[in-house]
């Protein structure tokens, strides 16, 4: 199984940055597509950004022009860069994998994903 790490979560301000990372130690993240999911109290996951083979970004609607994703095959790993983050930010984030690819119209659906990591908290004060 593929274990999966995030981490770079915290508690900030409005419009302040955060970067997360997620790393698959082992396991080569050029042949997975791999996304963040996020998850406030009392309400579903929401995909947030997923990122196939080749490197191509699939943003929800809500991040588009703030977030940024990408991957460091040598490495690994991904990286969520969240910019000019809002109090609905807020949330548990996780990453998740799958092998292969996943068609970009279901990209932010998490019933897509085999493997998830724990979560690392984003917390966002007005």
């Amino acid at each position: 199984a593929v274990q999966l790490k995030e981490s770079g979560g915290g508690s900030v301000q409005t419009g302040w940055s955060l970067t997360l990372t997620c790393g698959a130690p082992g396991h080569p993240s050029s042949s997975r597509c791999m996304a963040w999911f996020r998850q406030a109290p009392g309400k579903e996951r929401e995909g947030v950004a997923a990122i196939d083979i080749p490197g191509r970004a699939t943003f929800v609607d809500s991040v588009k022009g703030r977030f940024t994703f990408s991957k460091r095959n040598t490495k690994n790993t991904m990286t969520l860069q969240m910019d000019s983050l809002k109090p609905e930010d807020t949330a548990m984030y996780y990453c998740a994998a799958v092998p292969g690819y996943v068609d970009e119209s279901r990209a932010l659906l998490p019933t897509e994903y085999r493997y998830w990591g724990q979560g690392t908290q984003v917390t966002v004060s007005a």
